[in-house]
């Protein structure tokens, strides 16, 4: 997936058993849409903290901020509880979704790479953000997207 293209459409269960529909998330406003490879991990929790600590930044932006992975709901609901997420985590536990988006791995280990998406209302992709190592840039850069 790329700058321009059309965001693939899902119908996934958060972290409170919910199904949540790329459709539904998109009413509001942009979706900033973000694969992580697993919850509790360190790296992952760093990336997801960050994106709640900017919370009040993408909220002034019009921006829904939306975690995923291929951990099953039980998981995200522990993540999120653990660390106050305000934002829904999706469980992608077949990588379907992944796959869609091109962020799905081969093998199981690390499961998806991560990435960011910014998702215009009419479901083009505004941007996409690949660093595996620097967590903090999903948020820079995506905050960023959404200014310009």
């Amino acid at each position: 997936m790329r700058q321009g293209d059309l965001a693939p459409t899902f119908s996934l269960v958060d972290q409170h058993g919910q199904t949540q529909t790329l459709e539904q998330l998109l009413v509001a406003g942009p979706v900033v849409l973000f694969f992580y490879p697993a919850a509790m991990t360190a790296g992952c929790t760093k990336e997801a903290c960050s994106f709640r600590d900017n919370g009040a930044a993408f909220s002034a932006l019009g921006a829904t901020r939306v975690g995923i992975s291929m951990d099953d709901v039980a998981k995200q609901s522990a993540f999120s509880e653990q660390h106050r997420f305000d934002y829904p985590l999706l469980a992608d536990t077949d990588g379907a979704v992944a796959k869609a988006y091109g962020v799905k791995r081969p093998l199981n280990f690390l499961k998806v790479k991560r990435t960011t998406f910014v998702i215009n209302q009419d479901r083009t992709i505004r941007t996409v953000i690949s660093s595996e190592v620097n967590m903090n840039a999903h948020v820079e850069q995506a905050l960023a997207a959404l200014v310009n």
